[in-house]
């Protein structure tokens, strides 16, 4: 069977999809203001966004329905600053320790930057991690689920019962987004379910997560602010964020 081949958006449906994912929703109105065109044209955007997978038409406007981004896509994405994150995120971690990484570019780069052969046990539902943990002889337990294949991650209702009988020194763990309203969210509700199970599980739950990520809001919010302990990330939020992470005793942990 020939396999479609993938809707190419311009550079305003790029825009408005941005902005659209970053607010969760938006009105026609609003957005023919922003971008300077006719109501028609937006309505045609919106089409080809939805037609996309990536929002979904409501009367008046779209909502951001989210779409996972294939691991292979986000690899190359700001990877000098998560290769800092990780560095700094593994150094957190202590020989005895029980600690869970989740899949993710920057939640991979942690496992990098662990020491060959260190003595802590490392628990993942990513493939991706595993292999890596593996190649440096670390203990290394996987959970069981079903494979997303856009970011190796196993899911559903076998991962959940794995991880339900574990408990973690640290969660280290990724987002797609962070707001100091909607916290920390996820486009994926099923990568959602796991990260919050996570952060029940763990003494200490940490965010890992470039700058970019900061003000957007996706799908699902898998934890308030105040839900986690820290944030590793390669530079400070605004001073709106960065207040709203003091105030619900966050620390902000900058990556040199």
């Amino acid at each position: 069977m020939k396999q479609e081949a993938p809707l190419i958006l311009n550079a305003r449906q790029r825009q408005m999809l941005d902005l659209i994912s970053r607010q969760g929703e938006a009105r026609i109105a609003d957005l023919r203001e922003a971008f300077q065109v006719t109501e028609m044209t937006i309505r045609r955007d919106l089409e080809k966004l939805e037609e996309a997978g990536s929002v979904r038409r409501t009367f008046g406007g779209a909502i951001f329905v989210g779409q996972d981004v294939a691991l292979k896509e986000r690899t190359g994405l700001s990877m000098e600053e998560k290769a800092r994150i990780g560095r700094k995120a593994a150094s957190m971690i202590r020989p005895g320790e029980s600690v869970f990484l989740d899949g993710g570019t920057t939640t991979l780069q942690v496992a990098r930057f662990l020491p060959a052969g260190m003595k802590a046990t490392v628990v993942t539902n990513a493939l991706n991690v595993a292999a890596e943990l593996a190649a440096k002889q670390i203990p290394t337990i996987m959970t069981g689920g079903t494979l997303l294949e856009a970011t190796h991650s196993l899911v559903g209702p076998i991962a959940v019962q794995s991880l339900s009988g574990m408990a973690f020194d640290r969660a280290f763990l990724g987002a797609t987004g962070v707001n100091a309203e909607h916290g920390f969210s996820n486009s994926n509700l099923y990568e959602a379910e796991i990260k919050q199970l996570a952060i029940r599980q763990a003494a200490e739950a940490a965010i890992v997560l470039d700058h970019s990520k900061f003000g957007a809001k996706v799908l699902v919010s898998f934890a308030p602010l105040s839900g986690v302990s820290r944030l590793v990330t390669d530079k400070l939020p605004d001073d709106a964020l960065l207040q709203a992470c003091k105030e619900s005793n966050v620390q902000v942990d900058v990556a040199d």
